[in-house]
């Protein structure tokens, strides 16, 4: 393995990476200097550990496609050969030739699995032109997070606005919630948009009542998929017709989620 790798300040200078905590870019730059000349990794949690970072740092660089992973645990920087170029006598072959043979590598360079459908129509804080294709997959969509046999599809918006309001960095099993929180809102009524419009104003019900956790949240859906709703608008007309119960539970210091255990 190398001694020494670059970084190519088209990726560690984009929005995308700057908006990340200090500690997750931390993350993946250790990563990436102990990756193998094809940007492969055996041993992510290890190196998490040993440079004293938590979890969550992890989990958002795998969330915003800095890192793709496999089933096994092994996983490979995205962009390694925007980063890198190793000399062919000086190249020495991954190990994990099963998995990489799961990716395909795209015109800007980066690694994308197979199966899985890329946007590039847009970027994300990164300069494009002739000479330089590259471009983030996080416009519109988070992007499709692989963790173990799961594939998750998030809209950025609803992302953005858990981690940007005190939910703390969002974790696969919360993508995975919203993503299946769409499609049951959508089962009983609702337009795609609308329903992500209702997990949005969910999480604006929690940062106003100061309960900034996704157990409130969910309750919170449970109880508008109970009642049927299906937009915003329904959910706060609703609302106004109860100013009673809201106005009681306001005067003893309650919230209006409080009988749903949270």
């Amino acid at each position: 393995m190398a001694e020494r790798r670059m970084f190519a300040k088209t990726i560690i200078d984009s929005d995308a990476f700057l908006d990340m905590p200090l500690s997750s870019q931390a993350l993946y730059f250790h990563l990436s200097m102990r990756a193998d000349d094809d940007g492969f990794i055996n041993n992510p949690k290890k190196l998490q550990r040993m440079v004293g970072c938590g979890d969550d740092d992890l989990k958002l660089l795998m969330a915003k496609r800095f890192i793709l992973v496999f089933d096994n645990g092994v996983i490979v920087i995205k962009h390694w050969k925007i980063h890198n170029y190793i000399r062919m006598d000086r190249y020495k072959p991954t190990l994990y030739q099963e998995e990489k043979s799961e990716l395909i590598e795209n015109e800007n360079k980066s690694y994308t699995f197979k199966n899985e459908v890329v946007d590039t129509s847009k970027n994300v804080g990164i300069p494009s032109d002739d000479h330089l294709p590259y471009q983030m997959d996080t416009q519109v969509r988070l992007g499709k997070v692989r963790l173990g046999k799961d594939r998750v599809v998030v809209n950025k918006e609803i992302h953005d606005y858990y981690e940007q309001n005190g939910f703390g960095a969002i974790t696969h099993k919360t993508m995975t919630d919203f993503d299946y929180w769409v499609k049951d809102l959508v089962k009983v009524g609702a337009t795609e948009e609308n329903a992500k419009s209702m997990i949005i104003h969910a999480l604006g019900i929690a940062i106003d009542n100061n309960v900034r956790k996704y157990a409130y949240v969910n309750s919170i859906l449970k109880d508008w998929e109970k009642q049927k709703y299906v937009s915003v608008e329904q959910v706060k007309a609703e609302d106004k017709k109860k100013p009673k119960e809201k106005n009681k539970l306001k005067n003893s210091g309650s919230t209006d989620y409080e009988d749903l255990g949270w």
